[in-house]
């Protein structure tokens, strides 16, 4: 089972206003679809449990990317394939943009994952979700031509949330 951050959540709202800010500023994109789909990525990882929600026939977490690609090859039902690879693009780029000195960690020598380039296989990945029917299939069409862009994105971002001088935000009466 996977825990959601409700989109009224002070730190969704934060995630929202950062993603907007710094999409529209810094890479001139103001595209609403792709904006609130990465700003939900980061609220949907807060959770860490999250990371790990494609799950083997056996109900265990898989936390390899190579483990996830071959749950969603081998699986017979479309809906499976489309979110186990929108699952790997989500993985992919939200380390790759959020949190890229852990690649080093996440591709070790006695990772499956060694050989994996993250930035190439949730480009993929993204494309393939986006082939099987799912309806936010031109987000993920999106999400894998700019891949690269959106990781930058996700690093402004984190620069943003981490910066000393930022006033903490507001609590809004009432929310």
């Amino acid at each position: 089972m996977t825990r959601e951050i409700p989109r009224s959540h002070p730190l969704h709202r934060l995630f929202r206003g950062l993603t907007e800010s710094m999409f529209m500023a810094e890479l001139g994109i103001g595209d609403p679809g792709l904006v609130g789909y990465v700003a939900d990525l980061l609220a949907r990882f807060v959770p860490g449990e999250n990371l790990g929600k494609v799950r083997d026939a056996q109900g265990r977490r898989l936390t390899q990317v190579t483990a996830m690609i071959a749950e969603a090859e081998s699986s017979p039902d479309d809906d499976r394939r489309r979110e186990c690879h929108r699952h790997v693009g989500d993985y992919t780029l939200f380390w790759t943009g959020v949190y890229p000195e852990a690649l080093g960690q996440l591709r070790s020598f006695s990772s499956a994952d060694h050989l994996i380039d993250f930035q190439a296989q949730g480009k993929r990945s993204y494309y393939l979700a986006s082939t099987l029917g799912a309806e936010e299939a031109p987000v993920l069409r999106r999400l894998s031509e700019e891949f690269e862009l959106c990781a930058f994105g996700l690093s402004r971002v984190r620069r943003e949330w981490e910066r000393p001088d930022a006033e903490p935000p507001r609590r809004v009466i009432g929310a």
